[in-house]
């Protein structure tokens, strides 16, 4: 029993403090680098951990943690405060909406989906991530966190998924303030290509990021004139939710 709480301890710290070395964790907990090293490893054969890919010797959390994490939420208060805000805003535009929350400062993972009744319409299994620097909901999240934690991510070059995609740290920043200023984050063709999205944040009683919901929708179906009317609904269903949630 000692062995699986110390495992879970592990867990939470590199959750807390990746990526993290097995160093850091060592002095962290006072155990032998021995201990750690084999828990690490034993966490990571069972999906829950994994090395750093720019880093092999630090480690950060894994698969399994996000597989599991939307079953948890759906038993969260935020699932339930934003569960019928999503499908009152679903029948209003019929479009498909996502909720995601982020990883860390990793990716977005979505964690609830209604969808609309097109025969085409976009689709993502909740679980999927995404880069938070190349979609709406990521840039939602972004957008409204403290600068150091921007600054921290906004380092060097990020990975481009097409011509659209956002890859110049400045620019980045540029684009956080123009969502921080309008409400919305906007994602036209910047991670899949045929596929948009206007996403809001969903925050707590201080003002701290907890989710996003979107409005996601085939490239076919963007309408430009209609961005500012999508853009509305988005950031009131986002403030509902929060409302909600924080009753």
């Amino acid at each position: 029993m000692k062995s699986v709480i110390r495992s879970l301890r592990i867990l939470e710290a590199v959750a807390r403090h990746q990526p993290v070395t097995v160093g850091e964790l060592t002095k962290l907990f006072g155990l032998p680098k021995s201990t750690v090293q084999r828990t690490l490893v034993t966490l990571n054969e069972a999906g829950w951990l994994r090395a750093n890919r720019r880093d092999t010797t630090r480690w950060e959390i894994g698969a399994r943690v996000l597989a599991v994490r939307p079953a948890a939420l759906q038993g969260s208060s935020l699932f339930a405060a934003a569960r019928e805000p999503m499908i009152r805003l679903r029948d209003t535009v019929n479009e498909t909406i996502h909720l995601s929350v982020p990883d860390a400062l990793h990716s977005m993972v979505v964690v609830d989906r209604v969808d609309c009744d097109h025969p085409v319409r976009t689709f993502h299994t909740i679980g999927d991530t995404s880069p938070l620097h190349a979609t709406a909901t990521g840039h939602a999240i972004l957008s409204h966190l403290p600068r150091p934690e921007v600054d921290e991510f906004a380092t060097g070059t990020f990975e481009g998924y097409g011509e659209d995609t956002i890859t110049d740290a400045e620019e980045l920043r540029t684009e956080l303030q123009r969502v921080r200023e309008r409400g919305y984050a906007v994602n036209h063709n910047q991670y899949l290509q045929g596929i948009c999205a206007i996403a809001a944040p969903v925050l707590d009683g201080e003002g701290v990021p907890l989710a996003a919901v979107a409005v996601s929708l085939p490239d076919s179906r963007f309408e430009p004139g209609r961005l500012a009317e999508l853009g509305r609904l988005v950031t009131e269903t986002a403030a509902e939710i929060t409302a909600r949630h924080l009753r």
